[in-house]
């Protein structure tokens, strides 16, 4: 990420992304996420989560706590303070419903003027946004991102720490068909974990054990079944649910050797 920050004049790099990283290490896999893409793990049939996303709903209390610390981010324009809906100026005296940085639950406040500010963290899902700008807070890149039609940068809120989780590979006898898949979120936007299992078991078992093509096919598959097929209404599965309009990268990374397969 500093290395980004020191050439984004040189190289021209304005944007940012996140980052999804597995590293196998003496007999261990290190998996390393920063932003939403999402890594798991299908052994005998079983699903491991080996990531999990980073986006403002997921960061609430982390990105209300840097608000509440360091009010100056807010730029007079926002609250770290979280409301169920906008509140309207009519609505001043009245209670509703918040939360704040140490909340998990809701309470009742009294509506203040200064709650009358846009929220930190405005929209629910895939439509949450940090000042109505970005949708992940952790990834690479993105020093100079502004809200909007103002000087208020977003930086500061976004992180390129990631989460590490290991899998130790010498605690378990792995098959053939056990596999570690790493995807953006294009693929998960659609396909939920059991959904990904189910292909990847469907795909492996039309192959041979030894056939090293089987995992190529895997990922083909799962990029082609979350993406859909073209129609007059845009991209569609074969459920007639909207396909992904995102960008889809899958890695399918077996686990176990043929000489392992029973």
């Amino acid at each position: 990420d500093d290395q980004i920050e020191r050439e984004r004049a040189s190289q021209h790099l304005s944007g940012g992304c996140c980052a999804l990283a597995a590293v196998y290490l003496m007999g261990k896999f290190y998996v390393a996420n920063a932003g939403d893409s999402r890594a798991i793990i299908i052994r005998n049939g079983e699903i491991i989560p080996m990531s999990r996303e980073f986006t403002p709903e997921t960061e609430r209390q982390r990105l209300q706590f840097l608000a509440f610390l360091r009010p100056e981010l807010l730029g007079k324009e926002f609250t770290h303070l979280e409301f169920p809906r906008r509140i309207q100026p009519k609505e001043l005296g009245k209670k509703m419903l918040y939360r704040d940085q140490n909340m998990n639950g809701w309470a009742y406040k009294k509506i203040e003027e200064d709650d009358l500010k846009f929220p930190l963290i405005y929209g629910e899902g895939k439509k949450a946004r940090v000042m109505a700008t970005i949708g992940v807070t952790r990834g690479l890149g993105d020093h100079d991102l502004k809200v909007f039609s103002s000087n208020i940068h977003i930086k500061p809120f976004l992180s390129c720490f990631p989460e590490v989780r290991v899998y130790d590979l010498t605690q378990y006898e792995h098959c053939p068909d056990d596999v570690l898949v790493l995807g953006t979120d294009g693929l998960w936007d659609v396909t939920n974990d059991n959904e990904v299992a189910g292909v990847v078991m469907e795909v492996l078992t039309s192959y041979e054990p030894n056939d090293p093509c089987r995992y190529t096919m895997v990922a083909q598959e799962l990029v082609v079944r979350s993406r859909g097929v073209l129609k007059e209404r845009g991209w569609r599965l074969a459920n007639d649910k909207l396909g992904s309009g995102d960008d889809i990268s899958v890695f399918v990374i077996p686990l176990g050797g043929p000489g392992n397969y029973t």
